[in-house]
């Protein structure tokens, strides 16, 4: 099960339940790959609903590298995604609010 409060967001990829989750490594590896702007300008890509298939693999890779696995962006190019194409994209915003989500100061 994944834990939200870990910043971790769960995707099944060919069958297969993963955790993925955006740490610091993820982060600075996403940011390199973004060929313009900086991990803000992808935040408000997402918030504006103008990111793109290209912002939603990256986010996808990054996660699940930043969750333990080893893998390429082209390792999910000809990849199955339960729900398809929305369901990634759903758990890239989730990936991003979760990075950036602040403790609850109560």
């Amino acid at each position: 099960m994944a834990n939200p409060w870990a910043g971790e967001v769960a995707l099944t990829i060919d069958g297969k339940r993963r955790l993925l989750k955006l740490t610091l490594g993820a982060l600075a590896e996403l940011e390199q790959e973004l060929e313009s702007g900086s991990l803000v300008d992808l935040v408000q890509r997402f918030e504006g609903s103008r990111f793109s298939s290209r912002d939603v693999l990256a986010l996808v890779v990054a996660g699940l590298r930043g969750g333990g696995a080893e893998v390429a962006r082209s390792d999910l190019m000809q990849a199955e995604i339960d729900g398809g194409p929305m369901a990634a994209a759903r758990a890239a915003a989730e990936l991003l609010a979760r990075a950036f989500m602040l403790p609850d100061s109560k």
